[in-house]
């Protein structure tokens, strides 16, 4: 036998070992569902927080460049477009943004700003806050030019 077929052979023993001893799939990893439609007027609170410049330029999970000044905010489950009213219950300040991210990672918070946002609602210093999330719309579609 000659090493070519020496080499076909153990490729196809290999293959069909696979085959017979094949893994179970692993199980499927638990994703946080998306809102189809969110309702004007629904409402959350919790803790909220603020990302910014080393982020600024990359793509937000909707495919925009994030932009640190916008008024905009990442959320686990509204789709994206989605307007909310976010207000600071410590200052009772409030800023209308737009969903166009996913997060936050950290499962104790409810949302992420841009500081931009964060800088109208004052909550840069605190980093963190406790905010109320209203539900207000969804963001006009974009003009066909």
């Amino acid at each position: 036998m000659n090493l070519r077929s020496t080499l076909l052979a153990a490729c196809a023993a290999l293959s069909s070992f696979g085959a017979v001893h094949a893994q179970p799939a692993s199980p499927p990893v638990a994703m946080p569902s998306i809102t189809p439609a969110a309702v004007s007027g629904d409402a959350s609170e919790g803790k909220i927080a603020h990302y910014g410049a080393k982020f600024n330029g990359r793509r937000t999970a909707s495919g925009e460049r994030f932009d640190v000044n916008a008024m905009t905010m990442a959320h686990k489950t509204l789709p994206f477009g989605t307007r909310v009213k976010v207000t600071n219950l410590a200052t009772k300040k409030s800023v209308v943004v737009r969903v166009n991210d996913r997060g936050p990672s950290s499962p104790d918070r409810i949302g992420d700003l841009t500081t931009g946002a964060a800088r109208k609602i004052g909550m840069t210093r605190a980093g963190v806050v406790e905010a109320r999330l209203e539900v207000v719309g969804q963001a006009k579609p974009a003009k066909k030019s």
